[in-house]
């Protein structure tokens, strides 16, 4: 298998005809044994039953049903156990997406790349619910991560197969595989890619999404920059703890000499500070024996695929 294009569909019943005819188009241009790997994420429409019938006229075409609605980043997941494709191409179901711009992706992958990220150059959304949020997430996890690609958001990305079948996705992690995936050694660029407006259906997101996101890329920077050294992030917290209970045992010495009355505000303070900074440095130690014990860091990756040149 060459290709898997992965596509999860959550209440699309209205694009799916549409979006079978453009897929249909793409797959003429692909290696033969080139596949479609459409996961129902849980469609209470006419989804599943739309893809059955898609199944029996198309030979690419194969489904996965989930029992209930997982989220987008679940139905990736499932997308890319299934896939069997050296190559995993994801777009989304709601014809945004130009699977036209496969073809261009793929050209990029064979210069060497392991993933080639969509950039919606000209997106067609709404600028104040949907473009400025998404300029001022993408700014900030490029910054935090140190991937610096324009649009993180894009679901219309091709990873290198081996790579993404090593990362354990949950949560939102979707829009943050190029991050997740250069921690193993991946080289990420992007392209611009077409972006269409909305026909069918409604967003499936909104601004409530901005709370989640942010909670994820904390844990994201941890594990981007800390995942096999745990003890040097929650020292970071430590070093923060300790420095404040420096200052206040500072003011308590220089009130002492100054002869003036302590009260039991400040010694409380400064037990506080002390004993949360050990807190953290203990937590740090604990984690790192847990990583030296039962995980495995990025280099495993990298071990695994050396070649060797006679």
């Amino acid at each position: 298998m060459e290709v898997s294009i992965i596509v999860p569909v959550f209440n699309e019943e209205e694009a799916l005809p549409s979006l079978e005819a453009e897929l249909d188009s793409v797959m003429q241009t692909l290696p033969e044994n080139s596949e479609v790997v459409l996961v129902d994420d849980g469609s209470t429409d006419r989804s599943f039953e739309i893809l059955a019938g898609l199944v029996k006229r198309r030979r690419w075409a194969k489904v996965v049903r989930l029992k209930t609605n997982f989220g987008q980043t679940q139905a990736m997941a499932a997308g890319i156990d299934t896939a069997k494709g050296r190559v995993l191409v994801c777009l989304d179901a709601d014809l945004q997406n130009d699977p036209q711009d496969i073809p261009r992706l793929l050209d990029k992958m064979e210069m060497g790349y392991d993933i080639v990220s969509g950039w919606r150059a000209q997106r067609k959304d709404k600028f104040l619910t949907r473009r400025l949020p998404s300029i001022c997430a993408n700014w900030i996890i490029g910054r935090l991560t140190g991937v610096r690609i324009h649009d993180y958001g894009c679901s219309l990305k091709a990873y290198d197969a081996q790579i993404m079948k090593s990362l354990h996705l949950y949560s939102d992690m979707h829009r943050f595989l190029p991050a997740l995936a250069w921690k193993c050694g991946a080289r990420v660029t992007e392209i611009k890619v077409n972006h269409r407006p909305r026909i069918y259906g409604t967003s499936k997101y909104g601004l409530s999404r901005v709370f989640k996101v942010i909670a994820d890329l904390f844990v994201i920077k941890m594990v981007v920059d800390f995942s096999s050294r745990p003890a040097h992030y929650f020292a970071i917290f430590g070093c923060m703890f300790l420095s404040v209970g420096v200052v206040v045992a500072f003011f308590l010495i220089w009130n002492m000499m100054a002869d003036y009355r302590t009260n039991v505000v400040l010694p409380a303070v400064l037990i506080l500070m002390l004993v949360t900074a050990l807190y953290f440095f203990l937590l740090g130690t604990l984690g790192d024996l847990i990583v030296r014990v039962g995980n495995h860091d990025a280099a495993e990756y990298a071990r695994s695929t050396v070649v060797e040149i006679a």
